[in-house]
């Protein structure tokens, strides 16, 4: 794609975003059942594009290009189809995210001012190889009133295409609608463009590691908002129930390692460790983890039948994305919080005890987007938090923190109510005051 064509298409996604923000709920509802429907009636050729790139990507694999965890997301089936069609009928349902009036204030008699929730305008989103991130984002955006840009990695090139056709055509079964509110751009070259193109496009949103985040910051002037690797933590304190920590640790390793919601690093009290690190390391054993332990953990598990291998510090900051796990013992409530602000990236962290005091200081103490207690790291999901669905975890603390859904996609306006007011009136020596008095009231 040349520069002059990616170019067209943000120019083409800006216009349309000025009519979109325009267009009711009732209609925007409607092209995502629209969607949800030809997704359905498609997911035979939506499997057969996506059974072409997972072949290819499991060449690179076999070549060592591509790692396992890439393959598992890339690849596609009923039961996500099933998933991908759900969530889009769930967006539909949602309540509208604009138009909310989200303050009312009375500045005087017959001067009322609002603040109302608007689309951003157009987002920029570049993810990594899942092909429901493109589903997920381009519903979100238009649930929320914008345009958007995708641009997935070429390892999903085939399913992106596809379902990009896909969710194009149906919403244009909407007359409302306008063309252009979604725009794809593949080439690697074209994210360059993209950057320069901060009088078009209100938000980037990139997903990837942190080096790419910091690139997408680096060279462009749009505000970003950026979902960088989840290096996430479960913490096994003195005061856990034991066996309900060997539960919660497991799925927060196994139920889905490929996420960026999969614990990375277990931290257990010392207290508790000789007694449940080999219950705990048998159990991922048995799952095909491969563990990565500090000198601590392996001399309790040294007359084990489990192999662990020691850890670097660099084990400490990995998300690994696929069945390893680093695992240390640490002296006490305190320093496991240490850890984690040291080491963790802002994204999710567990404490499992059964003190509410123990488990409140964990919580307040530790920096991240969500913080559980006595629950799996998997829970922090925009679709599990009631949000829809989410274009990414944010790491970051503004504008929108943690999974990124419909109000994470929406700004304000003030809108001015007034009956020939002049500020002459509210200055000088015999000034009126003004009375900015809250009230209930909509827009």
């Amino acid at each position: 794609m040349t520069e002059d064509a990616t170019e067209r298409k943000v120019e083409a996604a800006e216009r349309a975003a000025l009519d979109l923000a325009n267009v009711d709920d009732a209609d925007r509802s409607a092209a995502l059942e629209a969607i949800a429907d030809a997704i359905d009636q498609h997911r035979n050729s939506v499997l057969d594009v996506n059974d072409q790139d997972v072949e290819a990507a499991e060449e690179l694999l076999e070549a060592g290009e591509y790692t396992q965890a890439l393959v598992d997301r890339l690849k596609l089936d009923d039961a996500k189809v099933d998933s991908i069609v759900e969530m889009v009928e769930s967006l539909a349902g949602m309540d509208d995210p604009l138009g909310r009036t989200l303050q009312a204030r009375h500045l005087d008699d017959d001067l009322d001012l609002y603040k109302v929730a608007v689309p951003i305008g157009v987002i920029g989103t570049v993810f990594e190889s899942r092909p429901d991130a493109l589903v997920q984002i381009a519903a979100l955006a238009l649930k929320s009133g914008n345009a958007v840009i995708l641009k997935g990695g070429s390892e999903a090139s085939h399913s992106n295409r596809e379902l990009f056709d896909i969710i194009r055509e149906a919403a244009q079964e909407i007359e409302a609608i306008p063309e252009g509110w979604v725009q794809l751009i593949e080439a690697r070259e074209a994210v360059d463009t993209v950057l320069g193109m901060d009088e078009h496009i209100d938000l980037l949103m990139p997903r990837g590691s942190s080096a790419f985040v910091s690139y997408v910051q680096d060279n462009t002037q749009i505000p970003v908002l950026g979902h960088t690797e989840g290096v996430c933590h479960v913490f096994v304190d003195s005061e856990a129930d034991l066996e309900e920590a060997l539960e919660v640790a497991y799925d927060a390793k196994v139920q889905y390692p490929a996420v960026c919601n999969a614990v990375e690093t277990l931290l257990v009290e010392e207290s508790v460790a000789e007694e449940f690190l080999p219950a705990m390391a048998d159990r991922y054993t048995e799952a095909g983890v491969e563990m990565r332990a500090d000198d601590r953990t392996r001399d309790i598990l040294a007359d084990s039948a489990v192999d662990v291998l020691e850890a670097t510090e660099e084990d400490w900051r990995t998300e690994y994305s696929d069945l390893i796990l680093s695992i240390k013992v640490v002296d006490s409530l305190e320093a496991a919080i240490d850890h984690v602000n040291e080491n963790g990236s802002k994204h999710t962290e567990s404490i499992l005890t059964e003190s509410d005091e123990r488990a409140r200081k964990f919580m307040t103490g530790v920096d991240a987007a969500s913080v559980f207690h006595n629950a799996s790291t998997r829970f922090a999901d925009g679709y599990r938090y009631g949000l829809g669905a989410e274009v990414g975890i944010s790491t970051g603390k503004i504008h929108a923190r943690g999974p990124v859904g419909l109000e994470g996609l929406t700004t304000y306006k003030y809108y001015l109510e007034g009956d020939g007011h002049r500020v002459a009136t509210y200055a000088g020596e015999d000034a009126l005051p003004f009375t900015h008095e809250a009230f209930d009231g909509e827009w």
